[in-house]
């Protein structure tokens, strides 16, 4: 489950992406994609400065080449 964080300048979401479970960051991809598209239909430009998709694919890489070694 996500945690509310107060001041969300302070704690990057590189870090806050790092204590979901895969099932959970799974899940917040998903959403992700769906809440870019939903803003992309509704402003014709891309709002966010934040790529979601690749920080969530460079955790799921670290996981992953973890579970190898």
């Amino acid at each position: 489950m996500a945690y509310f964080l107060r001041t969300p300048d302070s704690y990057p979401l590189e870090e806050q992406v790092k204590i979901l479970g895969d099932e959970e960051l799974l899940d917040f991809w998903e959403e992700s994609q769906f809440l870019e598209k939903y803003a992309y239909d509704e402003a014709n430009k891309w709002p966010s400065r934040i790529n979601y998709e690749e920080i969530i694919l460079k955790e799921l890489q670290i996981r992953t080449c973890m579970k190898i070694l």
